[in-house]
C-alpha cells in the first residue's frame, strides 16, 4: 500500500513539473534572436572639409534589428541600456582617433545579437587657463581624497550630478588603502599616483584591469589593502558636450578604483578643490571630492 502511495505521489510530481514546463514555455512563447541588427553613426559636424567631425567628439549611434524588445551599446568594456536604439558618445581624447562600440539587440527571454562599428573621431580643445593653474599650478601639484568632507565618495547614476544612492560619512573608509593616497599632476601631462603600496576599489574591475592578487573581496565586493606600487602614465582634458572632463591614459583612478573609460567629469572646481564623477565598468556613477595638497 505504502509503494502504491509512493508510485501515485510520484507520477503526480512528475505530471506537475511537466505541466510547470508548458506554463513557463506558453508564458516565454517562441524564443527568436533578433535578426538584421544595423547600427548607424552620425558624427556630430561632419561634412565633406570635416570628414571627422566638428571637433566636440560627439557620435550619434542608432542601432535597429528585427524581433528586437530593447537595446544596449558597450563601448571599453562598459554596457548602457538604450531602449530607444539611440545613444551619443562623446569621445574625450584629444585628436583624431578610431573607436569602436557594440551595438546589442536583445529580444525574448534575453536572447541577444549584436554588431559593431568602427568611427574615426576628432576632439579638439584648449583647456583654459585657470583650470590648467587649477589642477597643476602651472608646475606640478598634489591632490589627496578630502575623506573629513561628507560626501567624499559616492555613488548614484551614471549621468547624476550628485550621489544620490550613497555619500560616504567624513573618514567612513578609514584604513581601506584609499586617504593616504596622492595624486600628483604636472603641467606637461604626466601623472604620478603615489599610492604607499596599497588601494581600494571594486574586485571585479581590479581583477579584469590589474590583475587577480590572490586576496578576498569584502562582502561589498571590494579589495582593500590591495597591493599596489606607485605609478605614472599620462593625463588629458577635453570638453565633451561643454563639459570639462579629466582623462587618465591608463590606469589611473580617484582613490577607489572601479574601471570603466578612466574619464571624469569636473562636476565643479575652485582654486584648491574639485568634485569629480567617473562611470565604472558597472555603468554607475561614482564620485569623489579631492583637495589640493597645502606645501
Amino acid at each position: 500500500m505504502k509503494k502504491l502511495k509512493y508510485i501515485s505521489g510520484l507520477i503526480l510530481s512528475i505530471a506537475f513539473a511537466f505541466s510547470s514546463c508548458q506554463k513557463v514555455d506558453r508564458e516565454f512563447g517562441d524564443i527568436i534572436a533578433p535578426s538584421s541588427v544595423q547600427i548607424f553613426t552620425q558624427i556630430v559636424g561632419q561634412d565633406d572639409t570635416h570628414p571627422n567631425g566638428d571637433g566636440s567628439g560627439e557620435v550619434i549611434f542608432t542601432v535597429k534589428a528585427a524581433n528586437a524588445i530593447t537595446y544596449k551599446f558597450v563601448y571599453d568594456g562598459v554596457e548602457t541600456m538604450a531602449p530607444s536604439g539611440t545613444k551619443t558618445y562623446a569621445f574625450s581624447k584629444t585628436g583624431t582617433f578610431k573607436y569602436t562600440v557594440t551595438a546589442v539587440a536583445i529580444g525574448t527571454a534575453g536572447v541577444t545579437s549584436s554588431v559593431s562599428t568602427e568611427v574615426e573621431v576628432l576632439t579638439l580643445y584648449s583647456p583654459p587657463a585657470d583650470l590648467l593653474t587649477m589642477l597643476t599650478a602651472d608646475s606640478e601639484r598634489t591632490w589627496r581624497i578630502a575623506a573629513e568632507t561628507p560626501g567624499h565618495f559616492g555613488v548614484g547614476p551614471a549621468d547624476s550630478p550628485d550621489p544620490i544612492w550613497w555619500a560616504a560619512a567624513p573618514f567612513d573608509k578609514d584604513g581601506l588603502g584609499a586617504y593616504d593616497d596622492r595624486f600628483v599632476f604636472n603641467v606637461d601631462g604626466t601623472f604620478t599616483h603615489i599610492t604607499n603600496g596599497t588601494a581600494y576599489g571594486k574586485a571585479a574591475a581590479m581583477n579584469t584591469d590589474i590583475g587577480d592578487p590572490g586576496m578576498d573581496a569584502n562582502g561589498d565586493g571590494e579589495y582593500v589593502n590591495y597591493p599596489l606600487a606607485d605609478y605614472s602614465e599620462g593625463w588629458a582634458l577635453s570638453a565633451p558636450g561643454g563639459q570639462e572632463t579629466l582623462t587618465f591614459s591608463n590606469i589611473g583612478y580617484h582613490g577607489f578604483y572601479v574601471g570603466g573609460d578612466h574619464s571624469y567629469v569636473i562636476l565643479s572646481r575652485s582654486a584648491n578643490e574639485m568634485n569629480l564623477r567617473t562611470v565604472g565598468a558597472d555603468g554607475l556613477g561614482w564620485f569623489v571630492k579631492l583637495i589640493a595638497v597645502e606645501e
